[in-house]
């Protein structure tokens, strides 16, 4: 009786626990606009006090604040209400346990274990004690606390940071293959959003626009992203003429290079990225690595003095940041592809401001047996000694050996590494991808990569496995490597 009579489209906070004062099923039934709230976590709009209760304590300890004051209560409140009005990430699927609805009558407010929480209101409550006089120690650099806090929801974060900073400062023309895709959708926003890039979506553009606007994205078509589909865009017959030339002497006819323009986003991407229309280049959410791979190396080529295209993996581990090659492209590398491969993914390392220190891997501790694998990890290591004199390096070795010190220091009595290694060349990719794999799933790791090595221009193949923040790291390397290339190409 008393919803009858209320106004249109009434807010019912029926809070009490744990049966409400009405059920939302029949709230609904008598108004049908009715907009609903109870504290019971099986109906939407559950209204909680771990929405805020931790994030205005996190938030007041870290300051310091004397007393949590008004201020501090609406900065937390504007802070989830932002949060509510925001776009689905991956965090919010996650708590959700799929995509939840847009802002409206069944998304009124955030789940209470929204994993964003934390780096949402804790800022939002530090700021205003310290703009209300309330705070003993402020913060001088909030973005760089909001930082801190968000490596509690994204493991990667601290990795990542002087990766992110340096993209930030000289954003580039990014292409991603599968623009159509929502976890590239995502991805770009957020892109957008840190100032990463400038994203180029290959795709058709209505489908695009239909799932930017599904997912409650702000990317505005033509001013904050470019879209391109080439079955519409002026460069078909350039781009299909431009793939002839490349491919005419494989067999390619001019019939099959339109055929394949038409039909693969990730030949049309490493077109625009070979022709200079975008600086930097990310495929591989969909459709097998290796296909993605054969792209690269057809239209993209690999870089001058190198001999082929390897990858390297990194594991985010409790114990530390570890990086692995080749996961994934290079079945039995020879002496020279280790000693190729282990140079490249070095200076890799080097990005994430941290001093590489290489271990070739073998069944074999240092000249213990001379399987073949031994022997050519042995080869490796001369070669890298001899044109890399000052990148740490040394094996073959045991694993083991090679994470720890004391163990490498039993077999032999002068190493030309110092510490655990972080960079761990394998014999194979067998061993490579048994080892990721494994050192993933045990180790409780958190991924990115893998990186590929040794292309012309800043390129990436990711796996259909990638998350949406994963995405974002490999979108900020990549635009990183079109820095330093276009670095290079000046000072030339």
């Amino acid at each position: 009786e008393m919803l009858a009579k209320m106004a249109e489209n009434p807010l019912v906070m029926a809070l009490a626990n744990p049966t409400p004062e009405i059920m939302p099923d029949l709230a609904k039934k008598t108004r049908p606009d009715a907009i609903i709230a109870t504290g019971r976590s099986d109906f939407p709009n559950q209204v909680n006090n771990v929405l805020c209760f931790p994030f205005i304590f996190r938030g007041a300890l870290d300051v310091g604040a004397t007393t949590i004051n008004e201020e501090m209560k609406i900065a937390c409140v504007r802070a989830i209400a932002d949060l509510a009005m925001a776009e689905h990430s991956e965090a919010v699927i996650k708590a959700y346990g799929g995509t939840p609805a847009p802002f409206g009558p069944e998304h009124l407010i955030p789940k209470p274990f929204d994993l964003r929480l934390i780096f949402a209101v804790a800022p939002a409550v530090a700021k205003a004690a310290m703009d209300s006089g309330v705070a003993t120690k402020p913060i001088a650099d909030l973005r760089a606390y909001k930082e801190k806090l968000t490596q509690f929801v994204f493991r990667s974060g601290l990795l990542m940071k002087p990766i992110i900073e340096q993209a930030m400062a000289q954003p580039k023309r990014l292409v991603y293959a599968e623009g159509e895709e929502r976890r590239v959708l995502q991805a770009a926003q957020q892109v957008i959003d840190e100032g990463i890039a400038f994203p180029i979506l290959v795709g058709r553009a209505n489908i695009i626009e239909k799932r930017i606007k599904e997912i409650g994205l702000r990317m505005r078509p033509g001013k904050d992203v470019e879209i391109c589909n080439i079955l519409q865009d002026p460069r078909f017959r350039d781009y299909w003429t431009h793939y002839h030339d490349i491919m005419c002497r494989r067999g390619v006819t001019p019939r099959a290079a339109k055929k394949t323009v038409r039909s693969d986003n990730s030949v049309v991407a490493a077109i625009m990225l070979q022709r200079g229309e975008a600086d930097a280049m990310l495929c591989g959410v969909i459709g097998s690595f290796r296909n993605h791979q054969e792209i690269v190396r057809d239209v993209i080529g690999h870089a001058p003095n190198v001999h082929d295209l390897s990858t390297m993996s990194t594991l985010i581990l409790p114990s530390g940041t570890f990086f692995i090659c080749d996961t994934h492209i290079t079945p039995d590398p020879n002496a020279e592809d280790i000693a190729e491969m282990a140079m490249l993914a070095a200076s890799e390392v080097s990005k994430f401001g941290l001093r590489p220190k290489v271990a070739l891997l073998s069944r074999s501790n240092f000249g213990s047996h001379d399987s073949a694998d031994a022997v050519k990890m042995r080869e490796a290591l001369r070669l890298l000694r001899s044109r890399a004199p000052e990148l740490e390096a040394d094996g073959e070795m045991h694993a083991d050996a090679a994470l720890s010190e004391e163990i490498r220091n039993f077999a032999i009595s002068k190493s030309y590494l110092s510490g655990a290694a972080n960079l761990l060349i394998m014999p194979n990719i067998e061993a490579a991808n048994i080892a990721y794999n494994l050192l993933k799933i045990l180790g409780g790791g958190v991924t990115l990569g893998p990186i590929l090595l040794g292309a012309a221009k800043p390129v990436h193949v990711v796996t259909q496995a990638i998350t949406v923040r994963g995405l974002v790291n490999m979108s900020a390397l990549t635009v990183v490597q079109a820095q330093v290339k276009e670095a290079a190409e000046e000072a030339v």
